[in-house]
């Protein structure tokens, strides 16, 4: 893979922190955020009650955070982009995470819908859970990874053979 698609010489400069949270703002914030909140406050029948094991709730979306605050840094500092699509990445980010699977932001997402839908025990949070499982890979494979093909031809290609969609690698890609 050459070193200027992997955000190494000539990439510009990193986004600033305006750049990044307006993002994570318009794309997770609403999708992890804003709709969960709807739904929580406008959940029918009693009151919605802490899971027995906060924990078991508690586990799934500190990982997905984690994920995502590392895969959101790797796009400011590699890719010089954000994760929004109208300010996406112009270096391809094949390190971190993305070295055993190429979704790994997407997994994050998905963690924390399972902890809020295990914390609030919100028949429609579940309902929401299982939507996100069904459509993000749907738009992943037809949308992103088109894109994704468009933008960084064979480096890409070469990435996408190597590195499993969803379920990771066990020993991290090195880009041979």
């Amino acid at each position: 893979m050459d070193k200027d698609s992997r955000g190494g010489a000539g990439a510009g400069p990193p986004p600033g922190p305006l750049r990044i949270l307006r993002a994570v703002l318009a794309l997770p914030g609403v999708v992890l955020g804003v709709v969960p909140g709807v739904i929580v406050a406008l959940a029918p029948g009693p009151p919605l009650r802490p899971p027995p094991w906060p924990l078991v709730a508690a586990l799934p979306a500190a990982l997905g955070l984690s994920l995502m605050a590392w895969t959101i840094a790797l796009f400011s500092r590699r890719g010089k982009g954000t994760l929004a699509p109208w300010d996406a990445p112009t270096r391809l980010v094949v390190d971190g995470p993305y070295r055993h699977v190429r979704n790994p932001m997407m997994v994050g997402v998905l963690l924390v819908l399972l902890g809020e839908a295990t914390a609030f025990r919100a028949p429609l949070l579940w309902a929401w859970l299982g939507g996100a499982l069904v459509l993000v890979p749907v738009f992943i494979r037809f949308v992103e990874e088109r894109r994704l093909a468009a933008r960084f031809g064979a480096d890409y290609e070469r990435y996408r053979r190597a590195v499993p969609a969803w379920i990771p690698r066990l020993a991290p890609w090195d880009g041979a």
